[in-house]
């Protein structure tokens, strides 16, 4: 006996009471049910029976399944109550339905057609074809803008959204279907619209509202080519108003950070980047003309050291990369070694003209004091944990390489 799905009756229904009809583990089979199963794109209904958690609904030969969180104490010929989450329920009625309507203008404006459909969590894709309409190359935006604008207008028309369920092909081809059937048998159509002038309509096993506008709002985000298609990203009802939300807060705090209206945002960043970009290229010159001065000084207190001499600095004030820039220019030089600290991140830099092996000493002693590093003959790098251990590195370098 197939299942009766309570939900092709009455959409809106959110509970109900039924007979169980057999239990394996944590799968419930029921008489009748007001769970949407996952299908046609969309995601299952969840909700409770008898107060246990359903965690996924399918179908398999017009039987539903219900997969519980954990397995049940029901027997066979038992009445359990069924209640949907019905915020779920209707926030798939709204995104499914405003595909429909969405796939429905495209069809009408371009003749394009819909080859596939996903329901994301953070939006909803269709994959529309131009292989019927030759005339038209491309969507682009702004064909998708005009998309849009006529998607909400069905909107706002409330335009009825109707159910009719077919028992063969021959009889739910004599609907203005968009698309070709797909199954010869118990079939569902949903037309938004008067079925003579209709928005959309097409088959689907779907939930969706009794009219159009309960939906809401359709809000369009990009579309992009896709093997040989164009992919558009869309949210639908609560979920596109919550992505405005989100939207108008972030321009409204960046408007507030830049002292700006929406209307000139795009002008204030836009001057700020200049600036910004102003300012970093003077800070780049700074940074190489001391760079410049501080190798000048190192290379003279080296000409001026003994040879045997290991030439420490620490500066406190640059990064590791303008560390590394000031001691590559002084490689030749150098008689021994020379070593550059950079305490923020407690690293060691060593320099030499390749008679010491600095990558051979980083490797062979750093880790007996922590530290992890490696490097060339000329030049490598010590990261230690704490400075303790970069100091006493250090030291262990001064004694044993005089």
């Amino acid at each position: 006996m197939n299942t009766i799905k309570l939900y092709q009756q009455d959409v809106y229904q959110q509970q109900c009471q039924a007979v169980v009809k057999a239990v394996d583990q944590d799968t419930v089979l029921l008489d009748q049910t007001i769970f949407f199963p996952t299908g046609g794109g969309q995601s299952c209904d969840l909700g409770t029976i008898d107060g246990l958690e359903v965690t996924e609904v399918y179908e398999k030969d017009d039987l539903v399944y219900h997969r519980l969180s954990v397995p049940p104490a029901f027997q066979e010929g038992m009445q359990v109550h069924c209640r949907i989450d019905w915020d779920r329920r209707f926030d798939n009625m709204q995104r499914h339905c405003g595909e429909h309507i969405l796939s429905g203008i495209c069809y009408q404006l371009f003749g394009g057609i819909n080859r596939g459909f996903h329901m994301g969590q953070d939006y909803m894709t269709v994959d529309i074809a131009l292989e019927e309409n030759p005339e038209i190359k491309e969507i682009t935006w702004e064909m998708a803008k005009e998309a849009e604008l006529a998607a909400n207008q069905v909107i706002w028309s409330n335009a009825p959204v109707t159910v009719r369920h077919f028992e063969t092909r021959e009889e739910a081809e004599k609907m203005p279907l968009r698309k070709a059937l797909a199954i010869d048998e118990e079939i569902s159509i949903v037309c938004v619209g008067d079925v003579k002038n209709a928005s959309d309509c097409v088959a689907c096993c779907g939930t969706h509202p009794s009219s159009a506008g309960q939906v809401g709002l359709i809000k369009l985000y990009k579309v992009e080519h896709y093997k040989g298609m164009f992919r558009i990203y869309f949210e639908a009802g609560q979920r596109a108003l919550m992505d405005y939300d989100g939207k108008h807060d972030l321009v409204t705090a960046l408007g507030n950070r830049y002292s700006a209206g929406a209307e000139d945002l795009l002008d204030k960043i836009k001057a700020r980047e200049e600036k910004n970009k102003i300012i970093k290229n003077e800070l780049h010159v700074l940074r190489q003309s001391i760079i410049q001065e501080r190798v000048d000084r190192i290379r003279q207190q080296i000409q001026s050291s003994e040879p045997s001499e290991i030439v420490i600095y620490e500066f406190a004030d640059m990064k590791t990369d303008d560390l590394l820039n000031i001691g590559r220019p002084l490689i030749q030089d150098i008689k021994k070694l020379l070593l550059i600290i950079s305490p923020q991140d407690c690293t060691l830099l060593l320099f030499s003209n390749g008679n010491l092996d600095c990558g051979k000493l980083v490797k062979e002693n750093a880790s007996i004091y922590n530290g992890k590093g490696g490097g060339s003959a000329t030049s490598a790098r010590a990261i230690f944990p704490k400075r303790e251990g970069l100091d006493t590195f250090v030291d262990l370098l001064e004694k044993h390489l005089r």
